[in-house]
Parts: structure tokens; C-alpha cells; sequence
């Protein structure tokens, strides 16, 4: 039987991450949106709680708690409901080092995974998307070609999280285009290898505060050990699932915080003698909004859920990200057209959670869980 009730150990772990996304998130949230940046001592207020040393093993410096998708679906749920650009930004070392922490060689986790546990934000990323308007997460066009010890990646990258920053990337190609998700591994790319260039920072209609950037891979060489899983490879489907499962749990928070500041703000504002929220068009739509939110939040939860039980949740978590695509967009525009004219100046954080919320429909990669 599916059960959804969070264990003591999540419930303490959700409760801290609440709090921090209250307190901190979503206080800073509208300043690093407008200055288009993240103060480094706010993503190291975020690394003191531990979340990522948390599942890493004790043998690669961790505190060695097992790692739960679902658990995970909840904590990005809750970061989100802060902000979604300060949720990526927190959340992207695991980019790297979860990929890794599953699939890696023992070599692999034992060179890479300390440096996640130390003290400060450690900066490592991947690089998924690829700047084509066709682009599919299953047949990418970044290429991997041994030659001799060493693998051979050319392709461009796009919305890669700290890319000027990293000095860790995991960059997913195909040694065999055209071939599906058989075809494509992770390369584990260090920051300064010849022909890995990082370029200029990206501009899109939302998620100002989270630095994104190009990335080119021309004829960048890595050995053929910087392959992830080493000879077996690292089970790409697997990865896709797991961070369908995170972008889909991000869009549930995104959606909760614009239905919970518009239904508070219809309570308290008053037309024609009377709050709008007991106007049945706006009571209504509140309504759709709640019924939209927990389906997605519950399409995510069972991805995750199988996923922790080692089922294939492939069909479910592109479900799940499908449904978020699609039903963020039109909520976050919910929040905006419930506040009306209010709804379109920045003194209210819809019109940046509407902004932002169109990204759950282009982007892909930017999250794991």
C-alpha cells in the first residue's frame, strides 16, 4: 500500500527546512531577483543544515543517513515555496554529487563526494539542456567519442547552473546520437580542462537570481575513469527520472505559495462592501488552484515513492513533470489575475512566481532529488 505519511525523521527535517525557507528564502528572494545574484553567505547559511552531507557515507566524510527520493520531492517542495531561483541555486551541488553518490565508481565517490562535506557552499554543477528549440532530454546531440584512454566531448550546453563558478561539471552526452537514452552516459569534466568553455551569462524571463550560463565542449578530453559508473555507465534513464521528480515537486511549491498570498489576499481585500474571496469567480479558481497543486504534488510523491522502492517510475515522473509544466503556468497567471492591477507591480511576489513558473515548461535538469 502507498503511503504518503513522512516518517518522525522526515517530519524533523521538513520542519527545520520550513522554517529555513520562511525565514531566510523568502525574505531574500526579491533582492537577489533584482540584483541578479545570490550573497554567498546566504547559500552558506543554507550548507550549515547539512542537507547534502546528510546522505553521503561516512567512509566519503558524511553523516551516512540513507538517501530518499521522497524525501528529497519534499524538501525541494518546501525550498521552492520560498523561492525557485534560490532553491536551484541551493541545490544545484547535488547536481553533481548525487549522480555520483549512486552511480559512481568507488573511486569515483571516494575523489569527489568529501568535498561536499566540508564546511562552505561547495560549487559543482551539470549540464544537461542543449540550446536547440527541438531539444529532448533523450536524444541529445553532445557527443562522446573514445579515442584511445581518453573520451572526446563536443557539443553546447545551455542554462548550466555556476558554470563561472564550478569547478565540478557532469555533463551528459551520446556516444551514439539518435539511439535514446541507451546511448547516453556522464562525463565528469573539471573546471580548466582544455576545450571546456564556460560563456556568457544567460538572460530569461524569470530566474534572475540563479546565474546561468552557455557552455561549449570543444574537443574537451577527459580519461576514460571521468566516466561515470565507469565501464558500465551510470544508468542515464535513472537520472532523468529522479530529476523529473525534483522539477515537479518544485512546481507544487511554486503553485502552493501563489494559492496560499492569493487567498490571503482575498480575504482581506474588500469590494463593494465585501472580501473578493467570497466572489464565487475568485472562490472557484482558489479552488482549482488547491485541487491542481495536490495533484502534482501527488504525481511527484509516487514517482518518488517507486523510485525509492527501486520500481521503474519512468512513466510516472515524465507524468509528473508534464502535468507541472503544464498546470504552473496557468496558476502562477491565476495569482496574478486574482490580485488584478496589484498582481502586475512588484510590491507582490506573483508576478515573480508567474515568471518564474513558465520555466517549469521549457527547462529541463536543473534539479535531482
Amino acid at each position: 500500500m502507498i503511503s504518503f505519511s513522512p516518517t518522525e525523521e522526515q517530519r524533523q527535517v521538513l520542519d527545520m527546512v520550513k522554517r529555513f525557507a520562511a525565514s531566510v528564502v523568502r525574505p531574500a528572494a526579491r533582492d537577489c531577483e533584482e540584483k541578479g545574484q545570490i550573497p554567498e553567505d546566504l547559500l552558506a547559511k543554507f550548507w550549515e543544515l547539512g542537507l547534502v552531507a546528510n546522505s553521503i557515507p561516512e567512509s566519503c566524510g558524511g553523516y551516512g543517513y540513507e538517501r530518499s527520493a521522497l524525501t528529497g520531492a519534499l524538501i525541494a517542495e518546501e525550498l521552492a515555496y520560498g523561492d525557485l531561483g534560490l532553491a536551484l541555486a541551493m541545490m544545484s551541488p547535488t547536481l553533481f554529487a548525487y549522480p555520483v553518490l549512486e552511480m559512481g565508481t568507488e573511486e569515483q565517490k571516494q575523489k569527489y563526494l568529501p568535498g561536499f562535506c566540508g564546511e562552505g557552499f561547495r560549487y559543482a554543477t551539470a549540464a544537461l539542456m542543449e540550446p536547440r528549440v527541438t531539444f529532448d532530454a533523450t536524444d541529445l546531440k553532445t557527443t562522446a567519442v573514445r579515442e584511445g584512454g581518453e573520451y572526446v566531448l563536443r557539443g553546447e550546453k545551455c542554462a548550466v547552473p555556476y558554470a563561472a563558478r564550478a569547478d565540478l561539471f557532469l555533463v551528459f552526452a551520446s556516444a551514439a546520437p539518435g539511439s535514446g537514452c541507451g546511448g547516453i552516459d556522464a562525463y565528469i569534466v573539471e573546471k580548466g580542462t582544455q576545450g571546456l568553455v564556460v560563456g556568457e551569462r544567460e538572460k530569461y524571463m524569470g530566474l534572475n537570481a540563479l546565474e546561468l550560463h552557455r557552455v561549449r565542449l570543444d574537443g574537451c578530453r577527459v580519461p576514460l575513469a571521468n566516466r561515470l559508473g565507469g565501464p558500465r555507465g551510470c544508468g542515464y534513464q535513472r537520472i532523468l527520472n529522479l530529476s523529473r521528480i525534483a522539477w515537479s515537486a518544485m512546481a507544487a511549491g511554486v503553485c502552493n505559495a501563489t494559492k496560499d498570498y492569493a487567498a490571503n489576499y482575498a480575504k482581506e481585500r474588500v469590494q463593494f462592501g465585501e472580501p473578493i474571496a467570497s466572489r464565487q469567480a475568485i472562490a472557484f479558481m482558489l479552488a482549482d488552484m488547491a485541487i491542481e497543486t495536490d495533484a502534482m504534488r501527488f504525481l511527484a510523491w509516487k514517482a518518488a515513492w517507486q523510485a525509492d522502492r527501486g520500481e521503474d517510475c519512468t512513466r510516472e515522473a515524465y507524468l509528473a513533470k508534464l502535468y507541472a509544466g503544464e498546470y504552473a503556468a496557468s496558476l502562477t497567471n491565476n495569482g496574478v489575475q486574482i490580485l488584478g492591477g496589484h498582481g502586475y507591480i512588484r510590491e507582490h511576489p506573483v508576478e515573480l512566481w508567474f515568471r518564474n513558473g513558465r520555466a517549469f515548461e521549457i527547462l529541463d535538469g536543473l534539479a535531482i532529488v
